[in-house]
Formats: structure tokens, sequence, C-alpha cells
């Protein structure tokens, strides 16, 4: 974006204070509720997203920075939040997705671990655990790394990364130990999510599009 194009300083002071205001007002739409479905929370939640996403932008526009927050819009899959406002514990749930392209180079780096195991110099010499099986490597590495390391390692492992998102949901206390365990996602509840952050090759793709179409329009 050239120069000239650029927000002014106050322009992106004054997208700030919008949203402040916009807080307010979500926060006493919320304590005045008259129901689940109260139309003024709706509303004051969809003009919250609507002054984050312009203040984000001018201020990515002027000083090349983003906020460390995404306020889900109103045409997205989450529905408005209805959980608590002062949440005494948070589930982070996450779904990454990865293509197995080079199954080799995951074989060779499951039995290279597996070699290393203490345990392995009770095998016989040479004695392969993993094979030609995807699936016992895939229990290996996933078992050895950390989720964080694969995602920044995949391409070391055979991997190709597909979408994934991030879940930030509120709960008005932490669960039992064990209470979820056997069904780790079913209580995902979409009214109580504060943030999520989602990562797509369609993203760009969108991008991609509109940059596109923008061309069109100039020539």
């Amino acid at each position: 974006m050239s120069d000239a194009a650029q927000p002014t300083a106050a322009e992106v002071r004054a997208a700030a204070e919008a949203v402040k205001a916009a807080l307010d007002r979500h926060l006493e739409a919320v304590e005045n509720r008259t129901g689940e479905d109260d139309p003024a929370v709706y509303d004051a939640f969809n003009a919250l997203a609507a002054a984050a996403e312009a203040y984000d932008e001018r201020l990515y526009d002027r000083y090349d920075e983003v906020t460390p927050f995404e306020i889900p819009g109103a045409d997205d899959s989450l529905p408005p939040y209805a959980g608590p406002e002062q949440p005494n514990a948070v589930s982070v749930l996450i779904r990454r997705d990865y293509a197995v392209v080079e199954s080799q180079r995951l074989l060779a780096q499951a039995q290279r671990i597996a070699d290393l195991d203490p345990d392995a110099a009770d095998r016989p010499e040479n004695a392969p655990i993993v094979g030609a099986s995807v699936h016992a490597a895939l229990g290996v590495l996933f078992g050895e790394f950390e989720p964080d390391e694969i995602a920044s390692r995949h391409k070391e492992f055979g991997l190709a990364e597909g979408d994934s998102t991030l879940w930030v949901s509120a709960a008005d206390e932490l669960p039992e130990p064990g209470e979820w365990l056997s069904a780790p996602f079913d209580q995902a509840d979409p009214e109580r999510v504060v943030c999520r952050f989602d990562v797509s090759s369609v993203f760009d793709e969108e991008d991609l599009v509109e940059d596109l179409e923008d061309l069109d329009e100039e020539s």
C-alpha cells in the first residue's frame, strides 16, 4: 500500500476508540440480557466484531501490526458467545490435518526413533518394529514428539500440512480428572468459544481471487 493510501495515526486511534466503545456496549448488553437469544446482545456482538476488524485493518495498514485476538464475524460458523463473562477455566481444542506424502521418509524416521529406545538393545539385531506399517510409524512419531514440534518439523517426517484450527473455550470450572477422557470432544460448545484461529490454504486462494478481481477492475 502506498503512503498516500495509508490511514493516518489519528484514524488508527479513532478505530481503537471505536473498539473500546463497542466493548462497553457489548458488556452492557450482556449484563442486561433478557434471554439466551436477546437481539441486543447479538447486535452488540456484531458491532464489536466489525469495530475490531476495522481497527485491525487500520493498524496493519499504518504500522504493519496486528491484534493478538480474533473475534468471529457474524457470517462465521460460530454462534454469538454465550459463556461466562469471567471464566474460571478454559479448554483448548486443537485439530491439525496432515497428508502422508512420503511414507518411506515417515517409516525411516519412525524406525530411527524406535532404534534409539533404550529397550531396543533387547531386540534381535536389525529387527524392525515399524516395518512397512504407516500406522505403527505414526504411533511412534506422535508418541515421541509434542504436537507443536511435529507441526514445525512435519516435512522431516514426510507429512504435508492440511487445515488446522484452535478453539479456546470458556468453562465455569475445571472438570474432574478423567471426566472427559472417554469422549474428549463431545462437550465442545460453540457458544462458549472465546476465540478461534484457523489456518487453511483456502484463505490464500480467496486472497488471490480478490487480488485478481482488483486487477481486472483496474484494467
